[in-house]
């Protein structure tokens, strides 16, 4: 007795209700169809199904079987799916989110060299720094920064995203280094105005989370436009290194508070819960982990 079979014959009567009307669909015989169930009872050694000349009715130990065949046969058939899926070459439109400044200087000539590699897939990128909903608004994938809030959604971290207080070298000329995070409250701190970073910026030092007040002359709710204040001396800021990374390394920006690091927040790509992670979703997620990582382009500073 072939199990499967059996059991997807025994499964297709129960929803059609009638040996007839499941032999139709499954193109075989009436008797055919009877066998492969009777050949399951006596395998089991109970009655599966109450049968009358007009139809058919689950047995109590029919029910619970008819509820474990279904799962039993969905499960084959997201495994077969996968692998097929695995084997699949990317294809169709990529609905992509992510925020303004990280999708500008990492995910946009990450798609182009993706696309090069996959060409029948075609990306459909929005930039905003807010949280959307990936369902509602129809989105494919979410590359998101910082501490993820509890969802029913399935995250991947992709790379740390860290923050650095910095300033050029002719800001610290003018104004003195700080030394300690309370010395921010006699500097000219430029503030991020989306998120927490607003008025207070939190550090991990030799002696534990150290929590400042800050303020300044200057708040903006984008990350490369407090670059460009500080890169002309304004005043200190505390961005992520993705923004400032070439900065650091070049020398016109300068960290500053190298013992009192900011929390590290992950870069996640974000998707919806469901069976099958279509072709085009999975390896544009695995071509991301793979290009950023733990170490990634933008913190080549930390190796100088």
């Amino acid at each position: 007795m072939d199990k499967l079979t059996a059991m997807s014959v025994f499964t297709r009567v129960v929803e059609r209700g009638s040996f007839t009307a499941a032999a139709e669909e499954l193109r075989l015989s009436r008797a055919m169809t009877s066998k492969h169930v009777q050949d399951l009872e006596a395998h089991l050694g109970v009655g599966l199904l109450n049968r009358t000349t007009r139809r058919v009715s689950l047995t109590e130990e029919g029910r619970l079987y008819h509820a474990l065949c279904v799962q039993i046969l969905a499960d084959i058939t997201e495994a077969e799916q996968s692998v097929a899926e695995r084997q699949a070459e990317p294809q169709g439109t990529l609905r992509l989110n992510t925020a303004v400044s990280f999708g500008t200087h990492h995910i946009a000539p990450a798609i182009v060299d993706f696309t090069t590699l996959h060409p029948r897939v075609r990306v459909d990128m929005t930039l905003v720094d807010r949280v959307v909903d990936l369902v509602d608004e129809g989105y494919d994938l979410a590359i998101r920064i910082g501490t993820l809030a509890s969802s029913s959604l399935i995250a991947r971290r992709l790379a740390p995203c860290r923050l650095v207080v910095c300033a050029s070298p002719e800001y610290l000329a003018r104004s003195g280094r700080p030394a300690h995070p309370a010395d921010l409250a006699d500097h000219n701190c430029l503030g991020y105005t989306y998120g927490a970073l607003t008025d207070t910026w939190r550090f991990i030092g030799p002696g534990g989370e150290v929590a400042v007040p800050i303020s300044g002359n200057l708040q903006i709710n984008n990350g490369d436009a407090l670059r460009s204040a500080a890169l002309r001396g304004h005043g200190v800021v505390l961005l992520p290194t993705f923004i400032i990374g070439p900065d650091l390394k070049a020398g016109t920006l300068e960290r500053v508070l190298p013992d009192y690091a900011p929390p590290d927040m992950g870069i996640h790509a974000v998707y919806p819960p469901g069976r099958h992670l279509p072709a085009k979703v999975r390896s544009f997620i695995d071509f991301l982990a793979q290009r950023f990582g733990d170490h990634p382009e933008w913190d080549a500073w930390r190796e100088m």
